[in-house]
């Protein structure tokens, strides 16, 4: 072999090398926001044997179907059936609880992981709901309270809202108890009745057993999202803040008769005309510190001019063709404006009778900080009928927030960076109400955060059809919160 060959063999050895340390430090860059990455900091859940990690990720999945087959759907709710499943496996775990019936058939659990120190901080509360909203059985794949699994996913009424949360608080608190964590704050479940109602469940536990809840410091509950897009996590969100629910209930009344003569005022068509008006009605665009913050952050993702909106919102909203956009994204719109839906309409029982009255239910959601007077006021001057009549539902909810920097961010800030490495965590506000605007009323820090991953279409299955959440992410999310909770109740920490 001449010297001229060994110059080539040599530039082509180089040339791998270099190729190759270029391959290595590009999945490097690409691995840290994908789910399977390498842990980069020592968690809680590393110290368990990886056997026993596969255990309670069995019974994740195995409980998970359980949950799913009792039927809670409220109305009725019947929660005792749940709260039943619940003590349980409690007992079973030797976890101190209780279970309160405090209606015929709804049912409050109570259970704690007592803090090991006497210099105990302040609790936490692992807070879920039993109860789902109804479903239409004829739109769904498989049954809504079968738990069926196909291709990976499970399916049942509650994957998403959110008896897979609650899930994953029982098995948090089982890991608590079987592990012997040390923990330097109490840590207390609660999973309540009638959330997606009256919410008489958490009404009911403050006005009655507000010493069990031991004034907590920091609640978790439903709300925050994870959404996943091609494979990675987009970011981490908390719910730190939520909009108001204010209700409205229209009437309109008209000349009764019968349909075969129409009647021009008659109670459906001033109801008609008078929703009509309210959707064509266009509520002013505002902006939230915790949107702004937000929006700022998600310019990352977007194109250079929608960058340049989002990075000075203010700005933006009063330009007319960033309206018409936000218009055509709920994902965006919520979060700017008060909300109208119309949601329910009724009039008469019959074809061949025009009825006296004819009504209609409109799903009002109000940013933070403004006054629910104000907007019925707004609504009546919109309908502009003495024939129809505007009035609140319901009892008006307060919304309220937390705020965005506490010891838990910072706990659900060190357990991202190891599950979801570069990805942000981001403050948000919340389209929904939760139960967090009881607790955020007695001084507790509360945040809506989900351990699980979903994509778009899973995300959107929440009250839709076919609900459900993959058996991955089942197996997954509870150790996340696991972590969570060791960062911020572990005596270690504390």
């Amino acid at each position: 072999m001449n010297r001229s060959t060994n110059l080539l063999l040599l530039l082509i050895v180089l040339c791998a090398l270099v190729l190759g340390s270029e391959t290595r430090a590009t999945q490097a860059q690409e691995v840290p926001n994908q789910q399977a990455a390498p842990a980069q900091t020592k968690l809680a859940s590393d110290a368990i044997p990886a056997a026993r990690m596969q255990g309670y990720a069995d019974l994740a999945v195995n409980w998970m179907r359980e949950y799913l087959q009792i039927d809670t759907s409220n109305p009725p709710g019947s929660e005792m059936r749940a709260a039943a499943w619940f003590k349980k496996i409690l007992d079973r775990e030797g976890i101190e609880n209780r279970v309160f019936e405090y209606a015929p058939g709804r049912g409050n659990v109570w259970a704690r992981i007592p803090a090991s120190t006497a210099n105990k901080k302040r609790p936490l509360i692992l807070l879920s709901h039993e109860d789902v909203v109804t479903s239409d059985a004829a739109r769904w794949k498989f049954p809504p309270f079968s738990g069926a699994i196909s291709e990976g996913v499970m399916y049942g009424r509650g994957a998403q809202d959110m008896k897979s949360e609650g899930l994953a608080h029982l098995v948090a608190l089982v890991m608590l108890k079987r592990e012997q964590v040390a923990l330097g704050r109490d840590v207390i479940f609660l999973a309540t009745a009638d959330e997606e109602v009256d919410d008489t469940g958490t009404d009911w536990m403050i006005a009655n057993q507000r010493d069990l809840l031991g004034n907590p410091e920091f609640l978790i509950t439903e709300g925050g999202e994870n959404p996943l897009e091609n494979g990675r996590v987009k970011y981490v969100g908390v719910d730190v803040a939520e909009k108001a629910p204010f209700w409205l209930h229209l009437v309109a009344h008209g000349q009764p008769g019968h349909g075969s003569r129409p009647i021009a005022d008659s109670a459906p068509d001033r109801l008609v005309r008078a929703l009509q008006r309210i959707i064509e009605y266009r509520t002013e665009l505002k902006v939230l510190p915790v949107t702004e913050q937000f929006l700022s952050a998600m310019a990352a993702y977007e194109s250079p001019a929608r960058a340049r909106q989002f990075r000075n919102v203010r700005q933006a909203i009063r330009d007319k063709q960033f309206q018409q956009e936000v218009e055509q994204d709920s994902s965006l719109n919520y979060m700017l404006r008060n909300t109208i839906s119309l949601t329910m309409l009724g009039g008469s029982q019959q074809t061949n009778v025009l009825p006296g009255q004819a009504w209609a239910n409109l799903d009002v959601r109000l940013l933070p900080g403004e006054d629910p007077q104000q907007f019925l006021e707004a609504m009546r001057k919109v309908v502009g009928d003495s024939n129809v009549r505007v009035e609140p539902l319901k009892r008006f909810k307060k919304s309220n927030a937390s705020p965005m920097d506490s010891a838990l961010m910072a706990a659900i800030r060190r357990v991202s960076a190891h599950y979801f490495p570069g990805t942000p965590v981001l403050p948000r506000l919340s389209s929904g109400y939760t139960e967090n605007e009881r607790f955020r009323q007695l001084g507790v820090i509360s945040y809506g955060y989900s351990p699980y991953t979903s994509t778009p279409d899973e995300g959107a299955s929440e009250h839709g059809d076919n609900e459900r959440i993959r058996v991955e992410e089942l197996r997954r999310g509870f150790r996340v919160l696991y972590d969570v909770v060791n960062e911020v109740a572990g005596a270690a920490r504390n």
